[in-house]
Protein backbone atom coordinates (compact mmCIF):
# COMPACT_ATOMS: atom_id res chain seq x y z
CA UNK A 1 0.00 0.00 0.00
CA UNK A 2 1.19 3.28 -0.83
CA UNK A 3 0.12 7.16 -0.81
CA UNK A 4 -0.82 8.02 -4.33
CA UNK A 5 0.66 11.38 -5.70
CA UNK A 6 -1.59 13.97 -5.39
CA UNK A 7 -4.11 12.24 -3.30
CA UNK A 8 -1.85 12.19 0.04
CA UNK A 9 -4.55 11.27 2.30
CA UNK A 10 -5.69 8.21 0.35
CA UNK A 11 -4.06 4.96 0.00
CA UNK A 12 -4.52 2.43 -2.89
CA UNK A 13 -3.32 -0.86 -3.79
CA UNK A 14 -0.36 -1.37 -6.44
CA UNK A 15 -0.81 -5.00 -7.69
CA UNK A 16 2.35 -6.08 -9.26
CA UNK A 17 2.66 -8.30 -12.89
CA UNK A 18 3.74 -11.63 -11.04
CA UNK A 19 0.95 -11.04 -8.44
CA UNK A 20 -1.53 -10.78 -11.52
CA UNK A 21 -0.36 -13.63 -13.59
CA UNK A 22 -0.04 -15.83 -10.55
CA UNK A 23 -3.88 -14.66 -9.85
CA UNK A 24 -5.16 -14.97 -13.51
CA UNK A 25 -3.66 -18.54 -13.49
CA UNK A 26 -5.46 -19.49 -10.18
CA UNK A 27 -8.88 -17.86 -11.76
CA UNK A 28 -8.48 -19.89 -15.44
CA UNK A 29 -7.66 -23.21 -13.37
CA UNK A 30 -10.98 -23.12 -11.30
CA UNK A 31 -13.17 -21.66 -14.10
CA UNK A 32 -11.89 -24.34 -16.82
CA UNK A 33 -12.04 -27.19 -13.90
CA UNK A 34 -13.99 -30.17 -15.52
CA UNK A 35 -14.29 -29.05 -19.05
CA UNK A 36 -13.85 -30.42 -22.63
CA UNK A 37 -10.21 -32.06 -22.81
CA UNK A 38 -8.54 -30.15 -25.55
CA UNK A 39 -9.77 -27.22 -23.82
CA UNK A 40 -9.38 -27.11 -20.22
CA UNK A 41 -6.52 -25.86 -17.87
CA UNK A 42 -3.95 -27.82 -19.81
CA UNK A 43 -4.15 -26.08 -23.19
CA UNK A 44 -2.53 -23.51 -21.46
CA UNK A 45 0.68 -24.93 -22.89
CA UNK A 46 -0.36 -21.90 -25.32
CA UNK A 47 0.61 -19.56 -22.28
CA UNK A 48 4.23 -21.28 -22.66
CA UNK A 49 4.88 -21.13 -26.19
CA UNK A 50 3.38 -17.99 -26.03
CA UNK A 51 6.01 -16.75 -23.37
CA UNK A 52 8.82 -17.99 -25.59
CA UNK A 53 7.61 -16.44 -28.62
CA UNK A 54 6.92 -12.92 -27.29
CA UNK A 55 10.94 -13.21 -25.70
CA UNK A 56 12.15 -13.65 -29.56
CA UNK A 57 9.95 -11.49 -31.54
CA UNK A 58 10.26 -8.16 -28.84
CA UNK A 59 6.18 -8.06 -27.82
CA UNK A 60 5.03 -7.35 -24.71
CA UNK A 61 5.50 -10.12 -22.24
CA UNK A 62 2.81 -8.89 -19.55
CA UNK A 63 0.13 -8.56 -21.91
CA UNK A 64 0.82 -11.71 -24.01
CA UNK A 65 0.67 -13.86 -20.96
CA UNK A 66 -2.54 -12.35 -19.85
CA UNK A 67 -4.09 -12.73 -23.24
CA UNK A 68 -3.04 -16.72 -23.56
CA UNK A 69 -3.94 -16.72 -20.00
CA UNK A 70 -7.79 -16.22 -21.08
CA UNK A 71 -7.84 -16.55 -24.70
CA UNK A 72 -10.26 -19.92 -24.00
CA UNK A 73 -11.66 -18.73 -20.76
CA UNK A 74 -15.13 -19.05 -22.54
CA UNK A 75 -14.81 -20.61 -25.95
CA UNK A 76 -17.69 -19.74 -28.01
CA UNK A 77 -18.09 -23.48 -28.99
CA UNK A 78 -19.38 -24.22 -25.48
CA UNK A 79 -21.19 -21.00 -25.44
CA UNK A 80 -23.46 -21.44 -27.64
CA UNK A 81 -21.56 -19.75 -30.51
CA UNK A 82 -21.45 -16.22 -28.51
CA UNK A 83 -18.06 -15.02 -29.31
CA UNK A 84 -18.03 -12.09 -27.17
CA UNK A 85 -18.88 -14.40 -23.54
CA UNK A 86 -14.77 -14.83 -23.57
CA UNK A 87 -13.71 -11.33 -24.34
CA UNK A 88 -16.53 -10.17 -21.48
CA UNK A 89 -15.43 -12.14 -19.06
CA UNK A 90 -11.82 -11.65 -19.52
CA UNK A 91 -12.32 -7.77 -19.09
CA UNK A 92 -14.62 -8.51 -15.96
CA UNK A 93 -11.70 -10.24 -14.26
CA UNK A 94 -8.95 -7.84 -14.79
CA UNK A 95 -11.09 -4.69 -14.10
CA UNK A 96 -11.35 -6.26 -10.74
CA UNK A 97 -7.67 -6.69 -10.22
CA UNK A 98 -7.34 -3.04 -11.68
CA UNK A 99 -5.31 -3.92 -14.46
CA UNK A 100 -4.63 -1.00 -16.44
CA UNK A 101 -7.52 -0.05 -19.12
CA UNK A 102 -5.24 -0.45 -22.36
CA UNK A 103 -3.91 -3.57 -21.08
CA UNK A 104 -7.76 -4.72 -20.38
CA UNK A 105 -8.56 -3.01 -24.03
CA UNK A 106 -5.60 -4.83 -25.94
CA UNK A 107 -6.14 -8.20 -23.92
CA UNK A 108 -9.99 -8.30 -24.85
CA UNK A 109 -8.75 -7.78 -28.43
CA UNK A 110 -6.55 -10.67 -28.71
CA UNK A 111 -9.35 -13.02 -27.08
CA UNK A 112 -11.97 -11.00 -29.74
CA UNK A 113 -9.66 -11.98 -32.61
CA UNK A 114 -7.74 -15.53 -31.85
CA UNK A 115 -9.54 -17.80 -33.73
CA UNK A 116 -9.70 -19.58 -37.02
CA UNK A 117 -13.55 -19.38 -37.53
CA UNK A 118 -12.81 -20.63 -40.85
CA UNK A 119 -9.98 -18.80 -41.87
CA UNK A 120 -11.94 -16.91 -44.26
CA UNK A 121 -12.29 -13.56 -42.68
CA UNK A 122 -10.09 -10.63 -42.70
CA UNK A 123 -8.38 -9.23 -39.95
CA UNK A 124 -9.68 -6.16 -38.32
CA UNK A 125 -7.16 -6.14 -35.35
CA UNK A 126 -3.66 -6.61 -35.35
CA UNK A 127 -0.44 -6.59 -32.79
CA UNK A 128 2.59 -8.19 -32.04
CA UNK A 129 1.01 -9.73 -29.01
CA UNK A 130 -1.85 -11.29 -30.87
CA UNK A 131 0.14 -12.35 -33.10
CA UNK A 132 1.92 -14.15 -30.29
CA UNK A 133 -0.59 -15.89 -28.63
CA UNK A 134 -2.19 -16.26 -32.16
CA UNK A 135 1.06 -18.34 -33.57
CA UNK A 136 1.00 -20.39 -29.78
CA UNK A 137 -2.74 -21.20 -29.63
CA UNK A 138 -2.60 -22.73 -33.41
CA UNK A 139 1.12 -24.64 -32.24
CA UNK A 140 -1.41 -26.35 -30.30
CA UNK A 141 -4.04 -27.48 -32.82
CA UNK A 142 -0.89 -29.30 -34.47
CA UNK A 143 1.57 -31.81 -34.29
CA UNK A 144 0.78 -34.69 -31.75
CA UNK A 145 -1.26 -32.51 -29.37
CA UNK A 146 -3.23 -31.29 -32.34
CA UNK A 147 -4.23 -35.08 -33.33
CA UNK A 148 -5.06 -35.72 -29.59
CA UNK A 149 -7.03 -32.63 -29.43
CA UNK A 150 -8.94 -33.12 -32.83
CA UNK A 151 -9.70 -36.79 -31.68
CA UNK A 152 -11.02 -35.85 -28.36
CA UNK A 153 -13.05 -33.02 -29.41
CA UNK A 154 -14.49 -35.10 -32.13
CA UNK A 155 -15.29 -37.66 -29.23
CA UNK A 156 -17.26 -35.01 -27.33
CA UNK A 157 -19.69 -34.08 -30.58
CA UNK A 158 -19.71 -37.77 -31.24
CA UNK A 159 -18.62 -37.26 -34.80
CA UNK A 160 -16.96 -40.21 -37.22
CA UNK A 161 -13.45 -40.98 -37.05
CA UNK A 162 -13.78 -40.50 -41.10
CA UNK A 163 -16.03 -41.56 -43.73
CA UNK A 164 -14.51 -41.64 -47.64
CA UNK A 165 -17.87 -40.37 -48.74
CA UNK A 166 -17.78 -37.25 -47.18
CA UNK A 167 -15.34 -35.00 -48.51
CA UNK A 168 -13.83 -32.00 -47.14
CA UNK A 169 -14.76 -28.76 -47.27
CA UNK A 170 -12.72 -25.77 -47.88
CA UNK A 171 -14.93 -23.25 -49.10
CA UNK A 172 -17.44 -22.93 -45.79
CA UNK A 173 -18.37 -19.62 -44.37
CA UNK A 174 -17.66 -18.86 -40.53
CA UNK A 175 -21.40 -20.03 -39.59
CA UNK A 176 -20.70 -23.17 -41.53
CA UNK A 177 -17.39 -23.76 -39.87
CA UNK A 178 -18.82 -23.39 -36.35
CA UNK A 179 -21.85 -26.07 -37.09
CA UNK A 180 -19.75 -28.46 -39.00
CA UNK A 181 -20.72 -31.88 -37.64
CA UNK A 182 -18.30 -33.37 -40.48
CA UNK A 183 -15.59 -36.56 -39.20
CA UNK A 184 -12.39 -35.26 -37.29
CA UNK A 185 -10.17 -36.62 -40.49
CA UNK A 186 -11.69 -33.86 -42.28
CA UNK A 187 -10.68 -31.35 -39.73
CA UNK A 188 -7.24 -31.71 -40.76
CA UNK A 189 -7.95 -30.76 -44.27
CA UNK A 190 -10.29 -28.14 -42.99
CA UNK A 191 -7.87 -25.78 -40.48
CA UNK A 192 -4.90 -28.00 -39.29
CA UNK A 193 -2.88 -28.66 -42.56
CA UNK A 194 -3.61 -24.86 -42.75
CA UNK A 195 -2.25 -23.36 -40.03
CA UNK A 196 1.65 -23.48 -40.68
CA UNK A 197 1.56 -21.42 -43.54
CA UNK A 198 -1.20 -18.82 -41.49
CA UNK A 199 1.43 -18.51 -38.64
CA UNK A 200 2.46 -14.65 -37.97
CA UNK A 201 6.00 -14.99 -37.07
CA UNK A 202 9.16 -16.08 -38.01
CA UNK A 203 9.25 -18.14 -34.55
CA UNK A 204 6.10 -19.60 -34.68
CA UNK A 205 6.60 -20.47 -38.53
CA UNK A 206 9.94 -22.48 -37.74
CA UNK A 207 8.24 -24.60 -34.41
CA UNK A 208 5.19 -25.19 -36.48
CA UNK A 209 7.18 -27.10 -39.20
CA UNK A 210 7.74 -30.40 -37.57
CA UNK A 211 4.41 -30.53 -35.91
CA UNK A 212 3.04 -30.15 -39.45
CA UNK A 213 5.37 -32.55 -41.14
CA UNK A 214 3.99 -35.37 -38.12
CA UNK A 215 0.38 -34.71 -39.14
CA UNK A 216 1.12 -35.72 -42.63
CA UNK A 217 2.90 -38.51 -41.29
CA UNK A 218 -0.19 -39.34 -38.94
CA UNK A 219 -2.24 -39.45 -41.83
CA UNK A 220 -0.70 -41.03 -44.47
CA UNK A 221 -0.26 -44.18 -41.68
CA UNK A 222 -4.25 -43.61 -40.93
CA UNK A 223 -5.35 -43.81 -44.77
CA UNK A 224 -3.22 -47.28 -44.64
CA UNK A 225 -4.20 -48.89 -42.07
CA UNK A 226 -7.68 -47.72 -42.91
CA UNK A 227 -7.49 -49.14 -46.52
CA UNK A 228 -5.66 -52.15 -44.65
CA UNK A 229 -2.28 -51.71 -46.56
CA UNK A 230 0.41 -52.27 -44.31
Amino acid sequence: MIGRPGYPGRLFCIILPAMIIEQTIAYVKQELAGAEGGHDWWHYRVWKAAKQIAEKEGADIFVVELGALLHDIADSKFHGGDDEVGPAKARAFLLQLSVEPAVVDHVENIIRHISFKGGKEAATFSSPELSAVQDADRLDAIGAIGIARAFNYGGFKNRALYDPAIAPDLNMTKAQYKSSTAPTINHFYEKLLLLKDRMNTPTGKAMAEERHQFMQQFLDRFYQEWDGQE
